[in-house]
């Protein structure tokens, strides 16, 4: 094994098969956000979503998915330029993945990609003591999602952060209030149908228990360009709790604490939820 991924495993669990098979895609994660670093993608882009929050800001749950956001809205980005670039990077850690667009079905302003490379193949690479017999199927592939927003909205506020492994590199991310926007952006308007994304209230959870004002002026333009609320529309957060209340007492939680346990190490906290605790602390938001 290359000695710098050796390097970067120590600091994640391997208790068990789900802990490995989940360090594995976060080595890749970091191995990817260095490799995009150095070919100048964060000239025109910034990282946001739940990984962003794991790796820069602490939040205590795996994340599956890089999602990223141009600076500034460019119809004709091409996210296949970077294809080369991400895939001559992993090889020269000895990993095995190729980069593959994924085909839009509908108008978006989300172009979407996944990295992908055999399962099995890169468990033994990684952890070659691991016992897979009956575990994983040969042709299992990790996965791992990109998604850029070409169109974002409006008054999203930036910092820079740095990582030091594989190599040192640099990151432009969205600071946490604007982040926390867009997990309540989420919360509102997801789509949940009949799967109840308990991830969305767990970072939900996580930001509030930071203290992290939001950035309400970003929030309402995601608000608006979803059509959940107006141009023009008064917004303040009396009219945002009022909104995340009424949404939360909606939620069914049993549901949500189903999606989000394989995620988290400590579900012990999950006991609490229900709509009167999530309608109590929302009360904190600022």
């Amino acid at each position: 094994m290359d000695k710098l991924i050796e390097q970067m495993l120590k600091k994640y669990s391997s208790q068990t098969f789900e802990d490995r098979k989940n360090s594995v895609k976060e080595v890749i994660q970091e191995i990817v956000l260095c490799g995009l670093s150095r070919a100048g993608f964060f000239d025109s882009a910034v990282f946001y979503g739940g990984t962003a929050l794991r790796i820069f800001y602490g939040l205590d749950r795996f994340s599956e998915d890089l999602d990223f956001s141009l600076i500034q809205p460019n119809s004709n980005f091409d996210l296949t330029q970077y294809f080369p670039i991400l895939e001559k990077e992993v090889r020269a850690f000895g990993l095995n993945f190729k980069m593959e667009e994924k085909e839009k079905s509908f108008d978006s302003n989300i172009r979407s990609a996944f990295l992908k490379g055999n399962t099995k193949e890169h468990l033994l690479l990684f952890y070659s003591n691991t016992d897979i017999q009956g575990k994983i199927s040969a042709n299992e592939l990790i996965k791992i999602k990109f998604e850029v927003d070409i169109s974002p909205p409006a008054y999203a506020t930036f910092e820079r952060k740095y990582r030091l492994l594989p190599y040192p590199y640099e990151v432009l991310l969205y600071d946490q209030s604007s982040l926390f926007a867009g997990k309540i952006h989420a919360v509102l308007c997801r789509g949940w149908k009949n799967r109840v994304k308990g991830r969305d209230l767990y970072d939900y959870v996580f930001y509030l228990s930071q203290n992290t004002p939001v950035n309400l002026k970003h929030l309402k333009q995601r608000l608006i360009q979803s059509k959940f609320i107006l141009t023009g529309e008064e917004f303040s957060i009396k009219e945002l709790k009022k909104a995340l209340v009424s949404r939360l007492g909606e939620i069914d939680y049993e549901k949500a604490k189903a999606d989000v346990e394989p995620f988290v190490k400590n579900n012990r906290s999950l006991a609490l939820w229900d709509k009167e605790f999530f309608i109590s602390i929302t009360e904190q938001l600022t």
